[in-house]
């Protein structure tokens, strides 16, 4: 059994939940209870109406959540969408041996479950949280070697997932997709101040409601960095049609910084795609609804060749 399998059998029950809660907050323990479909490194229970457990699954260190625990009471306060703020701190103990999370529950369904109807409200909705979210960050804030450098530095993930995509799924756009990502590795380099970057900004780490972007979760990756990792959003979550508005909005994307996004989400929609692959394959991550998502990602990549939408 490889690692990976290992944690997937890792039984998390609304018991060992309850449990938890009555150990450590026994206040919270008799509060309704519920899984939340979906997770990959941790996994989401309702608690209540205004609160969530999350608890660690397949994150084999607990570095994801004590980011969340030290920076997001900090930045929920500035920004213009709910985003889960920790509340209430698990300790790992006999009864299991991870840390766990009590937070604030962001309303809404996430996107890989719902739609964007209203694309014009969703780019100026995301560009205003993106603007709020990427100022220059304290100087022991996390920075990851892994992301939030230049896309040259990422060849062998885009080259994996590329190699790793059913050929099928990919088509006849294999050269340009290739083109698009070879054009993100020629532009210059992010020379501005390191900014506050979600870093992992898909359909599943978004909530909506009434047609449009409702709150982000999920800020595990939160790092600082060059800020096309988020711009990239412009077409992995917005409809098409909407990223000319969403880079007019935002304002502060020069042509370099464009180009790279524009890389970064092919990348991203590869990954969905091979998400969408493994989703009968028992993978909590791993869901079909990613693989359409990816590909009608990666066409808005491909049709929408956004330039510089500001003076």
């Amino acid at each position: 059994m490889t690692e990976i399998e290992a944690e997937i059998k890792t039984e998390i029950t609304v018991g060992l939940i309850r449990d938890l809660l009555r150990d450590q907050h026994p206040d919270l323990a008799e509060l309704p209870l519920r899984e939340v479909e979906g997770g990959w490194g941790n996994q989401m229970w309702r608690l209540g109406d205004e609160l969530a457990v999350r608890i660690q699954r397949m994150d084999t260190g607990p570095d994801h959540q004590l980011k969340e625990r030290r920076w997001l009471p900090l930045l929920a306060p500035r920004l213009p969408l709910p985003i889960p703020v920790p509340v209430r701190s698990g300790a790992p103990s006999e009864r299991f041996p991870k840390i766990w999370t009590v937070m604030t529950w962001v309303p809404g369904l996430p996107l890989d479950h719902g739609s964007i109807t209203r694309g014009e409200h969703a780019a100026d909705t995301l560009a205003a949280f993106l603007r709020a979210l990427h100022v220059a960050a304290p100087a022991d804030a996390p920075v990851d070697t892994a992301h939030g450098t230049h896309p040259k530095d990422c060849t062998d993930g885009f080259d994996q997932f590329f190699d790793s995509v059913d050929a099928d799924a990919i088509g006849s756009d294999a050269a340009d997709v290739r083109a698009v990502w070879d054009d993100a590795v020629a532009a210059p380099a992010w020379a501005g101040p390191s900014v506050w970057v979600h870093g992992d900004l898909h359909p599943a780490n978004v909530v909506v409601a009434d047609g449009t972007l409702a709150g982000v979760v999920d800020f595990g990756d939160l790092f600082v960095g060059d800020p096309a990792w988020d711009l990239a959003a412009a077409w992995v979550l917005l409809p098409a049609g909407a990223s000319a508005r969403f880079f007019a909005a935002y304002a502060e994307a020069d042509e370099a910084t464009v180009r790279r996004a524009r890389g970064l989400a092919a990348l991203k929609s590869l990954f969905l795609m091979l998400m969408g692959q493994n989703g009968d394959r028992g993978l909590p991550g791993g869901k079909p609804a990613w693989g359409p998502a990816g590909r009608a990602a990666l066409d808005r990549v491909l049709s929408e060749r956004a330039t510089r939408f500001h003076e």
